[in-house]
């Protein structure tokens, strides 16, 4: 008998997750988004995501089984991300996860969000080397890990953010300059049309003598709002403080 196919829940934020996976292979996943309900406020509303994950849960994880051409009674495991993230969205994954391993009679693992996603590399990519460096930018982290063996071994923090997490930055002075939630994908179309080199903005924590592996985007985000405040009454050139700010976030992290 091979190993067990393990079905994995993920509710930490705005999206209902499940993937079904066996020996570090992906046979089936499913993704549903409530981005468009938070769209609206300018950013994500914690109760409105955890009444989306109720809503989407079942569906989400019947969908997956039947993209791999499973059933529930295939399932030899679940595991689900239990933090960080938002707690009421979190307590959504993991009491359908509970459910679920309970009634099949199956283990039920916890999985941290971070851990998570740097497994999700390994089934595009195969096995991370022993040891590697990770650099993690996701819309409320951004982290420097040293990984070893992902399942046996503890994941060092090298680095994380001490403020703001890149994305955070990004929706923040989208909001600033009049673009979309959310602000990753809206700054990234915006500055296509612009010159990086246009609009002066910092290279936060990248001097000599500042912590090597921390990040802070809070002190960039204060920039590009007071150089968006400096054209007050005039037309801003959005492109371009786009531009520039995707370029200080970049150089940062490289």
């Amino acid at each position: 008998m091979g190993s067990p196919i393990v079905l994995g829940i993920e509710s930490s934020c705005d999206e209902t997750g499940a993937g079904l996976v066996r020996d570090g292979r992906l046979l089936g996943h499913a993704v549903a988004s409530s981005m468009d309900e938070h769209a609206r406020y300018g950013g994500v509303v914690p109760e409105i995501a955890s009444r989306a994950h109720l809503h989407a849960l079942r569906p989400v994880i019947r969908r997956a089984l039947d993209r791999a051409g499973l059933r529930l009674s295939d399932v030899g495991a679940v595991a689900v991300t239990t933090g960080p993230g938002l707690s009421g969205a979190l307590q959504v994954g993991v009491a359908g996860a509970k459910a679920l391993a309970h009634a099949l009679g199956v283990p039920l693992h916890g999985v941290h969000h971070l851990a998570g996603h740097v497994a999700a590399d390994t089934l595009e990519h195969g096995p991370l080397p022993d040891p590697c460096v990770v650099l993690i930018v996701s819309g409320g982290h951004t982290s420097l890990l040293l990984v070893r063996d992902l399942a046996r071994d503890p994941i060092v923090h090298l680095g994380d953010t001490l403020d703001d997490a890149a994305g955070e930055c990004f929706d923040k002075v989208a909001r600033v300059f009049g673009l979309p939630y959310p602000g990753g994908p809206a700054v990234d179309r915006a500055a296509r049309e612009g010159d990086p080199r246009a609009v002066v903005l910092p290279r936060p924590l990248t001097g000599p003598r500042d912590a090597p592996y921390a990040f802070s985007f809070s002190g960039l985000k204060t920039a590009a709002a007071r150089w968006a405040e400096g054209y007050a009454g005039r037309e801003l050139p959005v492109a371009d403080g786009a531009a520039a700010l995707q370029e200080a976030v970049a150089d940062v992290l490289t």
